[in-house]
């Protein structure tokens, strides 16, 4: 069978081969109707673009990079899906790097991305902001979940829904939270302390700030401790990860929620909803966080004009919160 090209493609519909090439290359400039027609022919002959040749006429390469902090937290997989189904229905590929949690590793990292893609979505970055602009210098860039001047990105706005996980603890009768705060060079873990500070000096609630602590479950677990004897009833941790950890910790010394504790996590990843009794939490939208770090840097790309993005979390009440416990009488 003869080879498919947007030659073949162009006399079977009788249109020029440059408006081929250019309802994959630059779909905006083709009517809508002329495109649908020749992404239905292509889909028929079963043709795909070269990538290789369209980066030779184009000076591009059609990846784009995408930088993970730790792959294997449960927040960044559903994270690399919505970046991969936005970059997918626009033909482009993506390139996945984890920098194992090391901020230190991330400007080496950028650099040897660099030279490969297009364009770079950076995820929960822990590197300082000059690190991170200076090495990205003109690659077109976005951040997600954390805000370097300079740099466009979208962030997720948890303020309002933690400060109803707290209202939530309060009107079930805890008068002690204790925050568990997440590691030291997050700045999402301190823009989330921040707004549980800020609710707690707004009301009569004694808050027991604990850690930093990494986003890991053994993190979560060996805090166990320390939270029954800060005789705190209401726990908020950094994120679920942490939260299941503090659980499981719990556990073992024989004090579960939502009885004995109330235990509220952030960010809604899978092993929330899958465990029993299923967490509190804050619910982040991380197909739109993907979605939207994609159309910007599709933007950024292009030229054009950026503002960053900011999409909201809610508050899930589910069943690791209830009413305090009674205190025992002597």
């Amino acid at each position: 069978m003869a080879r498919v090209t947007i030659y073949s493609i162009a006399r079977e519909l009788g249109v020029s081969a440059s408006t081929v090439s250019r309802a994959f290359s630059r779909p905006d400039l083709v009517r809508s109707d002329v495109r649908e027609r020749i992404m239905a022919e292509a889909d028929r002959l079963g043709y795909a673009p070269n990538r290789a040749a369209r980066g030779l006429a184009t000076g591009r390469t059609g990846l784009i990079g995408l930088l993970v902090p730790d792959i294997t937290n449960p927040f960044f997989p559903p994270l690399v899906r919505a970046v991969e189904q936005a970059a997918g229905a626009r033909d482009v590929g993506v390139l996945l790097v984890d920098a194992e949690a090391n901020g230190r590793a991330e400007p080496r990292l950028v650099r040897q991305l660099a030279a490969q893609v297009d364009g770079l979505v950076v995820a929960s970055p822990r590197a300082s902001s000059a690190a991170l602009k200076d090495v990205v210098g003109g690659l077109p860039a976005v951040v997600v979940n954390r805000t370097i001047q300079g740099l466009p990105g979208v962030v997720c706005d948890n303020t309002g829904a933690l400060r109803a996980a707290a209202d939530h603890l309060r009107e079930h009768g805890h008068t002690k939270l204790a925050l568990l705060r997440g590691p030291a060079d997050s700045w999402a873990a301190g823009r989330r302390a921040q707004a549980v500070r800020r609710w707690a000096d707004e009301h009569e609630v004694e808050l027991v700030e604990l850690g930093p602590f990494e986003a890991q479950f053994e993190d979560g677990r060996a805090a166990a401790r320390v939270l029954v004897d800060s005789g705190a009833t209401g726990i908020l941790a950094f994120d679920d990860l942490m939260a299941c950890g503090v659980l499981s910790g719990l556990a073992e010394l024989g004090v579960h929620a939502p009885v004995d504790v109330s235990v509220v996590g952030c960010d809604d990843v899978l092993l929330a909803r899958t465990m029993t009794p299923a967490l509190t939490t804050v619910t982040a939208p991380i197909d739109e966080l993907g979605r939207r770090a994609v159309e910007l840097l599709e933007q950024v790309v292009a030229g054009e004009a950026v503002r960053s993005a900011r999409v909201e979390g809610v508050l899930t009440v589910r069943g690791t919160t209830g009413p305090a416990p009674r205190r025992r009488r002597g």
